[in-house]
């Protein structure tokens, strides 16, 4: 049972979710954390973290690790095939049909909409972090994070990574 739910909690964000992995992973969380129940909002937070300072697709990284906790290897098979195998069909019938009409004015206008939504979406998970993040360590070690990280991402040419490790630290020295 617990494989069937692992799959229902990537296959449906995968399959609703439109725009890489950025856009299904408010989704993703509200699987793993609403309906399931795996794991806390600041774990999930912690693992995007993690994965997010790790090369490669996020959804697949969020997929493999997520099913591993849960349920071991079989699990990390089974999250990684729902988050790929049905995006991997869904694409190769949408380029079909995109390519053949390609010059269409609608095809070109559903492609401008899919920016916003994004932006939406992501809009609301950096709200949850935020207040995830003030909830556990306060408004202050939290505005001294996004002061400082805000500062080496506009001011340096700091790798992201980097910018994410220097955050685990400080709340790894100064909050543990």
């Amino acid at each position: 049972m617990i494989y069937w739910e692992l799959f229902l909690a990537f296959f449906i964000p995968n399959i609703v979710g439109y725009g890489g992995g950025p856009a299904i992973i408010p989704l993703v969380e509200n699987e793993v954390v609403g309906t399931y129940g795996w794991m806390t909002h600041q774990q999930f937070a912690e693992t995007l973290a993690l994965g997010n300072a790790l090369p490669s697709p996020i959804a697949t990284k969020m997929a493999g690790y997520i099913g591993y906790d849960v349920a071991g290897i079989g699990g990390a098979f089974v999250a990684l095939f729902a988050t790929v195998g049905p995006s991997l069909l869904l694409m190769l019938v949408a380029l079909g049909t995109l390519y053949r009409y390609r010059d269409s004015i609608k095809v070109k206008s559903m492609s401008q909409w899919v920016r916003p939504v994004v932006m939406v979406l992501m809009a609301g998970l950096t709200w949850s972090f935020l207040q995830e993040g003030v909830d556990a360590s306060g408004w202050l070690h939290t505005l001294i994070i996004a002061a400082v990280a805000a500062a080496l991402l506009l001011k340096t040419r700091i790798h992201p990574a980097l910018v994410v490790c220097f955050g685990l630290g400080y709340g790894a020295l100064l909050l543990g």
